[in-house]
């Protein structure tokens, strides 16, 4: 029997997609927040270095790997680990939320909880193994039977962060239940407003709390987990690097199902990891980048007639004109500009649109210019 799975959403964005290339100075898009800036070369050399792999990868990666991720959570997220079988590495991190509640070995029975504007990807990981997914914030509203809970903050689309006292909640009820908790957290390094949410650290105002840090779980990680990528922070979208972290236990029995499934990265690019997250210089300058360009077009979307909602992190500005999301991808189309539906993540009534800052400096200066006309 196939399996059942929802249409893939981006299908039915390219008819907008062809009208925008229409427009005579070339198309904007908005849309997916692929990088478009340069790997660092730090990161490329040691992959180059490291092109000699003729031998299998190591499904939980190299002792130098996982001691960098350990390095890494402690240095840039206020998280001591247990050691460094508490970590992971993972192809993209995509794949493991995919997969996750099969490899947890939930089943049909058995309640995925996910937020409720989300990526679509949580459900579809529910959908794989038939279980059932539900779309709630509440922790009070989960329902018995949750197995499984997706936390994810900074939220992909809407830029929303968890501050340390919903963290709380959230990991508190989940362990009444017996749940696995788990935090999406791969746009960690990218927190621009702190209001309300800062990390205890007053020396880093900009640091999205970690789910895993100790202000929240304090020295006991079982039953959490930590999500992250570096596609966003150090442009690497294309190596599919990516880790997990947290409890123990669950990071030894994910292992142990990944190494019976092939789920290995491979060796140059855990090399590339290792060099990645060694090295803060790169990712303060990609912060500073996306900094200028987020500003820059928020303040031409407000000055379109765009409200800004959350956005409090990420890559994108999660945007309204209080009508249908697809009359607003209509409009900005006609234009030129090609962006995301709130259909995609928050229901068929969205009227949001989703602006991604990963464009080029000269592609988001003619989508503030075009917006003038809007």
């Amino acid at each position: 029997m196939a399996l059942q799975l929802p249409d893939f959403p981006w299908d039915s964005l390219a008819p907008f997609a062809t009208r925008a290339r229409e427009h005579p100075e070339g198309i904007v898009d908005l849309s997916v927040g692929s990088p478009v800036d340069p790997t660092p070369d730090i990161v490329r050399e040691a992959l180059v270095a490291a092109t000699d792999a003729h031998a299998y990868p190591q499904t939980m990666g190299t002792p130098e790997l996982r001691e960098a991720i350990a390095r890494w959570f402690l240095r840039r997220r206020g998280v001591t680990l247990s050691g460094p079988d508490s970590v992971l590495p993972t192809i993209g991190s995509k794949e493991l939320v995919a997969l996750l509640p099969l490899l947890l070995g939930l089943g049909p029975d058995d309640v995925v909880v996910h937020p409720r504007t989300a990526y679509p990807t949580y459900a579809v990981g529910a959908a794989l193994i038939g279980a059932r997914a539900v779309a709630e914030d509440d922790p009070a509203r989960w329902p018995e039977g949750t197995r499984l809970v997706w936390l994810n903050s900074p939220g992909n689309p809407d830029g929303a962060v968890l501050g340390v006292d919903a963290l709380r909640a959230a990991v508190r009820r989940a362990r009444e239940l017996g749940a696995v908790i788990v935090n999406d957290e791969c746009y960690g390094e990218l927190g621009w407003e702190a209001e309300g949410w800062a990390h205890a650290d007053s020396s880093a105002p900009e640091r999205v709390p970690s789910i895993l840090a100790p202000e929240i779980v304090g020295e006991d990680h079982a039953g959490v987990l930590a999500v992250y990528s570096l596609s966003k922070q150090s442009n690497l979208a294309g190596y599919r690097a990516a880790f997990v972290a947290g409890d123990r236990a669950l990071v030894r029995s994910l292992l142990e199902a990944r190494k019976h499934a092939g789920l290995i990265p491979p060796a140059p690019v855990q090399a590339a990891m290792i060099a990645a997250l060694d090295d803060d210089a790169h990712v303060a300058a990609q912060k500073e980048r996306y900094r200028a360009r987020r500003d820059a077009l928020r303040t031409a979307l407000e000055g379109a007639g765009f409200r800004i909602d959350r956005s409090e992190a990420g890559l994108y500005l999660w945007a309204s004109r209080d009508e249908p999301c697809w009359d607003t991808v209509e409009r900005l189309a006609a234009l030129g500009i090609l962006v995301a539906p709130g259909s995609f993540y928050e229901g068929e009534r969205s009227t949001h649109v989703r602006f991604a800052l990963t464009a080029t400096d000269e592609r988001i200066a003619a989508a503030v210019a075009r917006l003038a006309a809007f």
